[in-house]
């Protein structure tokens, strides 16, 4: 089956506040601004190929989110400014228990939580990992990995989705004890088959309708993700 990763989507009380930030954090640029949607692109010489798009949605945050980004530095150094970008740009440290760790935990302006990982050996972009709590990390992986066409590799409490196809990012689904409470904060569009997508086991959530062209799906756990005809 071919599913392919279209865009990254993050909802946001204020989109160009937010988008704004990570625009800045990041060193990319936006690219699209409008009144439904604001969307952040990297460089091409970053590798990132998909935008990260902010979208109006009401209502504060509440728990923590199911789905982050992370962060790779190269160096200590290259951590720490990293960090302080952040703070400046208006993020702030969170603690989530995470004790004495490698990486730094932080959260943008509206609480949306990120990681700084001390990587040395990750490749040059900053963005390079999108995050997913689970309930079963390892199912997790292999669902997602059968569809994208990527490599699993388990380790103790988490999987990693590598090598899928036009996409140079890791995929980490790790095994939380607490359960998913209501829509997700990021989700991901995908261009693929619906047909195909029901028939491994996903859910669709919404029918196309006068709103909306696509179709709303989620995945054995429940996270929601887009699905657009190829």
């Amino acid at each position: 089956m071919t599913t392919r990763l279209v865009n990254l989507v993050i909802d946001a009380a204020r989109p160009e506040v937010l988008a704004g930030f990570w625009a800045a954090l990041l060193e990319w640029r936006v690219a699209v601004e409008e009144p439904d949607e604001v969307d952040v692109r990297a460089p091409e010489s970053d590798g990132w190929d998909l935008d990260l798009v902010f979208v109006p949605v009401p209502g504060a945050k509440e728990v923590k989110n199911r789905i982050h980004l992370d962060l790779a530095s190269t160096t200590r150094a290259h951590q720490a400014e990293l960090v302080a970008r952040a703070l400046e740009l208006g993020g702030r440290r969170v603690d989530l228990g995470q004790g004495d760790v490698p990486w730094v935990v932080l959260a943008d302006p509206e609480g949306g939580e990120f990681c700084a990982f001390l990587r040395p050996d990750s490749p040059a972009e900053t963005l390079h990992g999108l995050a997913i709590d689970s309930g079963d990390h390892a199912a997790q992986a292999r669902w997602w990995a059968n569809l994208y066409g990527g490599t699993v590799t388990d380790s103790d409490g988490f999987s990693t989705i590598t090598d899928v196809p036009g996409v140079n990012f890791t995929i980490d689904f790790a095994t939380v004890p607490e359960v998913k409470s209501g829509p997700n904060s990021i989700h991901w569009d995908v261009a693929g088959d619906v047909t195909a997508l029901r028939a491994a086991g996903a859910t669709v959530l919404r029918e196309p309708d006068g709103d909306i062209s696509w179709q709303i799906m989620a995945d054995p756990e429940g996270n929601e993700f887009c699905v657009f005809a190829e």
